[in-house]
């Protein structure tokens, strides 16, 4: 009998048993140890092209898997934390409390963070994991010409550029830029340190408001609480197309796309002139992107380089 993603999750937990594991690791492991499978899962989906594409799909359907597989098997645990990372035990209900207690003991109190401190290591994730320059737009450097309020929501966070054929041969390069066709992606993220039932309107309608101008807007959350706030922010992408970031702030590699963001074609420019004379931040960045346009060359270094760079 052919083998299904749960049968793989099972047996990577069973393999390690006790160990803590997040959906993407689990996922990795899948792509690298069942390639045949991987392979045939990529070519019977129109939506998956890349292997990037391909694990980010397994990350989805382990965790809508997840409800199912625990109630399967009891031994399948989750942590509370966020991203939850997987593991199986044989231990009772009562020793994983104490377990639990004893960890939280151990770590003491955590660090709190703040949406300053999510910018920098934003920024890594984003360069390191999606290939996606950011710069960080400071609201304080507005001029606020316009009549108080009008503003509200005008500006993201971090906006950031993707070059789209920085891989490509240099041939077709040429020609791209010979058709004018578009060089770059623009991104806007509004970041929150944590998105739960009662702010998730806001803060969701916030991001919608702030990257209109934007081939992609992101909300990024630290944290992600609340039964029904997945599927609350599910329903509001299929009418918005905001995606959904959760930032892992102590190790950024491991933050994941929950929901992409669905792609505008075309830049609203209009937009994009009003914020400019409002925000120098965002000045500079368009012209960045303008530079990026003339001479192929993004200039990495006067991007955000994000945390430890």
């Amino acid at each position: 009998m052919a083998k299904s993603l749960s049968d793989f999750i099972v047996q990577k937990l069973l393999a390690e048993k006790e160990k803590r594991l997040t959906a993407r690791q689990i996922a990795e492991w899948i792509f690298e140890n069942e390639q045949e499978w991987c392979a045939r899962k990529k070519e019977r989906s129109a939506a998956i092209s890349t292997d990037s594409e391909l694990i980010q799909q397994l990350v989805a359907e382990i965790g809508s898997q997840r409800p199912a597989l625990q109630k399967r098997y009891p031994e399948i645990k989750t942590t509370a934390e966020r991203p939850k990372k997987y593991y199986w035990s044989d231990k009772s209900e009562e020793e994983e409390v104490a377990d639990a207690l004893d960890q939280a003991i151990d770590a003491g109190s955590s660090k709190s963070v703040s949406e300053a401190d999510m910018y920098p290591i934003l920024s890594k994730y984003l360069r390191d994991e999606l290939g996606v320059y950011s710069k960080r737009i400071d609201e304080r450097k507005s001029s606020n010409s316009l009549k108080s309020g009008s503003n509200q929501w005008l500006y993201p966070d971090l906006v950031g550029m993707e070059d789209l054929f920085s891989s490509w041969d240099d041939d077709v390069q040429r020609l791209v830029k010979e058709t004018s066709h578009q060089h770059a992606s623009l991104w806007s993220f509004e970041v929150k340190i944590k998105v739960n039932r009662s702010n998730l309107r806001q803060v969701y309608f916030q991001a919608v408001s702030n990257s209109t101008w934007a081939n992609f807007g992101y909300l990024v959350a630290g944290e992600i609480s609340g039964n029904d706030t997945m599927s609350e922010l599910r329903m509001l992408h299929g009418l918005h197309g905001i995606g959904v970031i959760q930032l892992d702030v102590e190790n950024p590699s491991e933050s994941q796309i929950l929901i992409p963001a669905r792609e505008r074609s075309d830049i609203d420019w209009a937009t994009c002139s009003r914020i400019s004379k409002e925000n120098r931040d965002f000045r500079d960045y368009l012209k960045l992107v303008r530079q990026f346009y003339q001479t192929g060359d993004p200039r990495k270094e006067r991007w955000d380089k994000g945390t430890g760079e």
